[in-house]
């Protein structure tokens, strides 16, 4: 996006943006949402590819390092603490919905960091909380969500529907690993394509100047139109 964005083509019918709708995926889906955290994520992969040995081969198969690197994250924390992630989630969609997709976003890259660099729990609703009212508000002064108030929604069940929902679509889209990408509502894009691969759709997509369909998780997930028409990412 950000290569698009700004690099305009100068005969582009209008400034192009991008609406980003992250779709809820589950990689435990088992752990309890009682529990602040279940175990490192070093612990979790060690397991899932059945020991070190595994575990070290596929590191390298798919260079997950070096991918966070192009994606920006310098350092990864074997350590974060894993766990259920149904609340953090319903947190993103609910800031997005009420608030518009740039703060949704921005809080996202936030949690990044919070998850995958400092390692903290996403079900660690007390910290979670507090990391997110802290940044709410830089971003949203004078209307920002108090601390508790957004802990009272962690703690509650709003919005829950709307993930089990897009879960379900997952699931008969045949999508069972991530990260994948669906632009247009139509064009399905795997998360180990480079930024290369997107640069000709968003080209193409700049040269029409308008979409040919909106996202397909939009209604599923309960975002209007008018948030998803407000963007996410626009050339400033």
């Amino acid at each position: 996006m950000e290569h698009v964005l700004s690099n305009p083509l100068p005969n582009a019918p209008r400034p192009i943006a991008f609406s980003v709708l992250r779709v809820p995926f589950f990689l435990e889906p088992d752990y309890s949402e009682e529990k602040p955290y279940i175990e490192s994520n070093r612990e979790r992969l060690v397991k899932k590819w059945g020991g070190r040995a595994g575990w070290e081969r596929q590191k390298r198969q798919h260079d997950l390092k070096g991918r966070g690197e192009e994606a920006g994250i310098k350092f990864f924390n074997l350590d974060r603490l894993a766990s259920n992630t149904m609340a953090s989630h319903r947190l993103i969609q609910h800031l997005g919905k009420k608030y518009g997709l740039e703060v949704s976003e921005t809080i996202y890259d936030l949690l990044n960091v919070y998850y995958f660099v400092d390692g903290h729990s996403l079900n660690d609703r007390p910290k979670l909380a507090a990391t997110v009212a802290r940044e709410l508000k830089v971003l949203l002064p004078n209307k920002a969500p108090s601390e508790t108030s957004l802990l009272d929604f962690l703690n509650g069940n709003e919005g829950r529907v709307e993930i089990e929902r897009a879960l379900s679509t997952l699931r008969q889209l045949g999508i069972h690993g991530i990260p994948k990408f669906i632009i247009e509502g139509s064009t399905l894009i795997d998360g180990a394509a480079h930024a290369d691969a997107f640069i000709p759709l968003f080209r193409e997509i700049e040269k029409r100047g308008q979409v040919v369909s909106g996202p397909l998780f939009g209604q599923i997930l309960g975002v209007s139109d008018d948030i998803v028409k407000r963007g996410s990412h626009w050339s400033k």
